[in-house]
C-alpha cells in the first residue's frame, strides 16, 4: 500500500516499497496559477531530501522543486513536456513528475502526512 508525504515546500511522495512518486502538491498548482512549462530531471540523476529536482513556470512564477527524500531518478513524466497543464488539472495524481529509487525510507519522518499538512496550509 502507498502512503503520501507532504513538504512545507508543498512537493508530496507517495512511497510503495522502494519506489517514490513525486510532484507538487494541489494548493502549490493553485496557488502558481496556469502552469506553462515544466522542467523535468534527467533519468539517472541522483538527489538528495530537499535538493533541487525540477523546475516549474506558470503565468504568474517560476519555482523550483525539491525532492521530498533522497533516491535516483528511474523514471519521469514526459506528458508533461507537452501538456504541462496537466499539473493544474491533477497535481497529486496525474501530473506526477518524478519516479525516484527510494534511498533512505527514514527520510519520511522529516515530512508531513496529508493531516499534518492540511493543517500546516491553514497556518498560511
Amino acid at each position: 500500500m502507498s502512503s503520501i508525504y507532504f513538504t512545507k515546500e508543498h512537493e508530496w511522495v507517495k512511497v510503495n516499497g522502494t519506489s517514490a512518486v513525486c510532484g507538487i502538491s494541489d494548493h502549490a498548482a493553485h496557488e502558481l496559477g496556469d502552469i506553462t512549462f515544466v522542467e523535468l530531471p534527467a533519468v539517472g540523476k541522483q538527489v538528495k531530501q530537499f535538493d533541487v529536482l525540477a523546475a516549474i513556470e506558470s503565468v504568474k512564477a517560476a519555482s523550483d522543486i525539491y525532492a521530498p527524500v533522497s533516491g535516483k531518478v528511474v523514471k519521469v513524466n514526459s506528458e508533461l513536456e507537452d501538456a504541462p497543464e496537466k499539473v493544474n488539472e491533477s497535481a497529486e495524481e496525474a501530473a506526477w513528475m518524478a519516479e525516484l529509487e527510494l534511498s533512505d525510507a527514514a527520510e519520511l519522518a522529516n515530512l508531513m502526512t496529508k493531516e499534518q499538512y492540511e493543517a500546516y496550509l491553514t497556518t498560511l
